[in-house]
This record gives C-alpha cells, structure tokens and sequence, in this order.
C-alpha cells in the first residue's frame, strides 16, 4: 500500500516509464552485505517500542543486522544503548538468545554477569563492570599507577533517539544524521496524533521470504490493491480506482461512505483521538521513514511495522497494533477487529512480496519497471543508490 502522505507535485508532463532497481540488488548477498554496512549500521534504524523498558534496568539484548547490542533504561529514566562486547577482552556481557539456548543444550553452568539486579553492568569473564550510562565503574587488578585510565574504557555507545514511542538506534553515532531532523517531517504531519501516548495491544512477528526493499515498494504503492485486497478495497475503495492514482496522502485517504476506520466493517466503538481535525477522524494516513519502519494511521488506532532484514531474501517484521490506553484500561477492550482484518491484509502482501522474490530469479529477469501509478517507489530507490551504487559497481 502507498503509505506516503505527501503528494509528488504534479509539473505538467507525462508520467514516465521507469525502471527498478538492477534484479541482483534483491537477490545478491554480497549487496545485501554492502547494504548493511552502508545504510542499516549507519542510518537511524527503528528498533522497537519505549515501553519495553519500562524500569531502571530493563534491558534488551537485540541482533541489529548482525550486531549484538545491550539496550538499556538507566537511572534517570532514558533509553541508552551500547554494543554487547567488553573493552577489556571482548566477551559478550549478556548472553544473546542463541548463546542462552546453545549453553541450555550443552548442559554448561549459567555464568554470572549482564545487566544485574543492582543496576550495575557486569562482564562475566572478569567483572568488569559498567554503569548503565556504560561507564567503567572497576577493573579488578587495574590501577592508575599502570597507566590505566578508568574512564577511557567506558562501553562502546550506540546512537539512540526516541519518537513517538518508538526506539531508534544508530550503529556510527559518530556520524550519525541529526536525528531531530530525522523525524522533523513525519513529527510535524502526525502533530496532531497522540503517538508517544499510545501502547501496543497486540503484537505479530511475521517471518517474511523477500528482500526489504521489496517489502518497502509494496507498501510505498496501491497499485497491486485492487488485485491483493479486495476486502481492504471494500472499506478504502479510493485504493482500486483508476489503478490507485492521485491519492492525496497528505490529506488523507477517505473510507467508503460510512466508514472511517481500518476494519472489515469499517468502524469502531473506540473513540477517535482527541484534538484530531475534521479530515483526520475519518481519513487513512501513512508514513513510511528509511529504512524500516511504516505507520498506517487511522482515528483511534495504528499499525506499526518494523522490518528487521536477515538476509537478502529474508526480512523478519515485527508488527504492533497500537491503542490509547484510555481505551485499553476498559474491561470491554478487544483490539480484534483490528488485528483480524490487518492480519488478512499483511499476509496478502507478504505473500505476494516473496513471488516478487521467487520471479526475480528467473533467468531472464535483470530489471522491472514502475509505472506510473508507483512513482513513490523512486524515493526507494534514489535512498538505496545515493547510499551504496558506487560501492556496488566496485563488486
């Protein structure tokens, strides 16, 4: 589904014809490696949601495109991030599942250290231990008198900004892009949009048999809907007429008369949210930020998804189906009508994502096209060769 909500302006001229990205730029893994060097460990990547953590010391252990990181609430409250690997010899701190489930079968004795009950940091290979800012705090056996500088030794930090309940992390903050700037556009259409205030109600992880980039064009156009979704086309029908062309994302898209929320009926008992304007209680919006995170925003709900890619033809997709907690709090709250008919929806689309992928390996098959009707898909693909056609052609 087109999920932008700003409109390409129109300059007079005829649409053209345009082509997609090279065939073997969804099907090679060495561009996929390329890829992640180049764009996941050095852009704002979305990692999930603020309310995982919800006390001083709740922590993750979370595989970002091959990195393993600690993230962690600390003492005052703020969401820190740091890579999973000690300064002194390079152990892993915390046990990342696979290591929990290898140790678990191989019958080893659990050892001590992580993120402990005290709030402390530690490396259980030789105690050192770290604060949750990940500052050294002791290295047994070394001292000052060895040359041996307690604060420059502190956890290797990640980049982390917080939006709209959401958690990004940045690999490189060293160069890292401004986040503030990075959320600017999206915070200021959404303004309007309780998104910090909301919790999720459900959460789906789908394992999906396609590139992301495929997953992402998908999203970033309608022009499938009509064929895909015909039960979505029942409460949108805006996304099947004429081929889905001159929606306006930026106002929103209407639902058919009588409706004016993302369900099979079309409607909902929970209440819009407030302080929302007039088009805004009764339009579909979208929001799409590079490179793995969509919104579909309606009046009283939204759904989130958080594209996690493994591997040039495997993208995991967490998924979280986003409610007041006004709404929640009731004994009669049942997000079901939400996550059913997104739940049909989703598996539409990645089912048709991965006979993108399966036809891309024909051997005939070096490039497709856009037509007109999904000329949002060149943001897609200006992203990813401003980023990595260069490097691409060194391979």
């Amino acid at each position: 589904m087109n999920q932008h909500s700003k409109a390409r302006p129109d300059n007079g001229l005829p649409k053209t014809v345009e082509s997609t990205l090279p065939s073997n730029w969804y099907l090679d893994e060495k561009i996929f490696r390329i890829e992640r060097e180049n764009i996941f460990h050095k852009e704002w990547v979305c990692v999930g949601r603020e309310e995982e953590y919800p006390d001083k010391g709740a922590h993750k252990v979370l595989d970002v495109m091959g990195e393993s990181i600690i993230v962690v609430r600390n003492g005052e409250g703020e969401i820190k991030a740091f890579y999973n690997v000690c300064r002194h010899r390079g152990a892993r701190i915390c046990p990342t599942n696979d290591q929990e489930a290898n140790e678990n079968s191989n019958n080893r004795v659990p050892v001590r250290g992580g993120v402990r009950p005290n709030g402390k940091i530690m490396c259980p290979y030789h105690a050192w231990t770290y604060d949750l800012n990940g500052n050294l705090l002791s290295a047994p056996h070394m001292s000052e008198e060895m040359g041996f500088k307690v604060e420059e030794y502190g956890l290797h930090p990640v980049g982390v900004g917080c939006w709209g309940g959401f958690v990004f992390l940045n690999l490189s903050p060293e160069t890292a892009p401004d986040f503030e700037e990075y959320v600017k556009e999206v915070d200021e259409r959404l303004v309007r949009y309780p998104m910090e205030e909301l919790r999720t109600g459900k959460h789906i992880r789908y394992e999906v048999n396609a590139n992301w980039k495929v997953i992402c064009e998908n999203y970033n156009e309608c022009y499938h809907c009509g064929p895909v979704h015909p039960e979505l086309c029942q409460v949108v029908p805006a996304f099947r007429e004429n081929g889905a062309t001159d929606l306006d994302w930026d106002r929103g898209i209407p639902h058919r008369e009588g409706a004016d929320t993302f369900t099979k009926t079309g409607t909902s008992p929970r209440r819009s949210f407030p302080g929302l304007n007039e088009d805004e209680q009764t339009r579909h919006k979208g929001e799409l930020l590079y490179p793995n995170i969509f919104l579909s925003i309606a009046r009283e709900h939204v759904v989130a998804f958080v594209l996690h890619p493994k591997a040039c033809g495997h993208t995991i997709i967490d998924c979280y189906f986003l409610f007041e907690t006004y709404e929640m709090e009731k004994t009669e709250f049942d997000p079901s009508d939400v996550v059913d008919f997104w739940h049909l929806v989703n598996r539409q689309d990645w089912g048709i994502c991965e006979r993108v992928q399966e036809g891309m390996k024909a051997r005939v098959h070096d490039v497709g096209i856009f037509s007109p009707m999904e000329d949002w898909n060149l943001d897609i693909r200006r992203y990813v060769s401003d980023r990595i056609e260069a490097l691409v052609e060194e391979v």
